[in-house]
């Protein structure tokens, strides 16, 4: 059980300051009946206050809202990770309308939908134009990396180093085999790119040689009548759709042993990376809060009904006098 705002109980530890003082002058009260051998009060007159302070603690507590949470340990991998590299270059802001979602927007999506497909495996993010940065390191926690693609990815941020106009250089992703994205204990090692085919000249032979040992999968987001649109809807007149980055991705694939797909093969993408990444023994990974039970809204419809009904104790109490 956790509190999400434990302070809020401080109300309650104020509010039973007078009742304490009521309890305390009922007991004094009790101690001179008794002497003077008077009849026992009314039961309801008893249980009035307890209610009014159960009532009072039940709605401080409340106030804290608390929560009970599940944690679960889910298993990870050892032997394989993985990178999903979403290209974040100019033309990926592409959309059929103005208010269409962009090549980036539906890679995005297609990254969370494939990361889900492989959960046991660590997986990071990584944003391609002319070079390759990570956004996080592969990592066993699934809703972190969804967070990451969500909200850490856009439109050349950062934006590349060089000032042409075709910034995305696939040649960039032989930095994954010089940096320190994969650690010396994942022997398999995938990397799933997300683009959309329109890259500069790529040397795949050298590229095929700094990956070598890699497993590589591709998936291309690029329709003929998209365009880029600036923010009061005009569409760029300089961008043209490059139908050529089909085949691009399918030399660049092959060349890596590996596969690419189109947009709407997703499911096709999905099963050839669980291929990829095949079985292995996994470990239990550190513990991740899985869901969250509110209990503020319960404790507090008890503590109402408890001084409700002290209420109607006392009501009683008048009506029989």
């Amino acid at each position: 059980m956790t509190f999400l705002t434990p302070l809020g109980g401080l109300v309650a530890l104020a509010a039973l300051l007078p009742l304490a003082a009521v309890l305390a002058s009922r007991a004094r009260t009790e101690v001179v009946r008794t002497r003077l051998r008077l009849p026992p009060p009314e039961r309801g007159s008893e249980l009035r206050p307890l209610l009014a302070a159960a009532a009072v603690a039940l709605l401080g507590l409340a106030a804290a809202q608390p929560a009970l949470t599940r944690s679960s340990h889910p298993q990870s991998r050892t032997d394989v990770q993985a990178v999903f590299v979403l290209d974040t270059s100019r033309s990926m802001a592409a959309s059929s309308s103005p208010t269409s979602p962009t090549r980036l927007d539906r890679a995005a999506a297609a990254a969370i939908t494939l990361r889900n497909a492989i959960p046991d495996v660590p997986a990071g993010v990584l944003t391609l134009t002319d070079r390759v940065l990570p956004d996080l390191l592969p990592v066993p926690d699934v809703g972190g990396f969804d967070g990451v693609v969500d909200r850490a990815v856009g439109i050349e941020s950062p934006p590349p180093e060089s000032t042409s106009y075709r910034a995305t250089s696939y040649s960039a992703l032989g930095q994954i085999a010089t940096g320190d994205v994969f650690p010396p204990s994942a022997k398999r090692r995938i990397v799933v790119l997300l683009t959309d085919g329109e890259s500069g000249p790529v040397d795949t032979g050298q590229l095929a040689r700094t990956l070598a040992g890699y497993r590589f999968e591709a998936v291309r987001f690029w329709a003929s009548d998209e365009s880029i649109y600036d923010p009061d809807g005009r569409a760029e007149a300089a961008y043209r759709p490059d139908p050529s980055g089909r085949a691009v991705l399918a030399d660049l694939a092959g060349s890596l042993g590996g596969k690419s797909f189109e947009q709407g093969r997703l499911k096709a993408a999905t099963r050839y990376l669980r291929s990829l990444a095949g079985t292995g023994s996994t470990v239990a990974g550190a513990a991740t809060e899985q869901h969250r039970y509110p209990l503020g809204p319960y404790v507090a419809l008890i503590g109402l009904l408890a001084l409700l009904a002290s209420f109607g104790l006392g009501a009683v109490r008048l009506t029989k006098q």
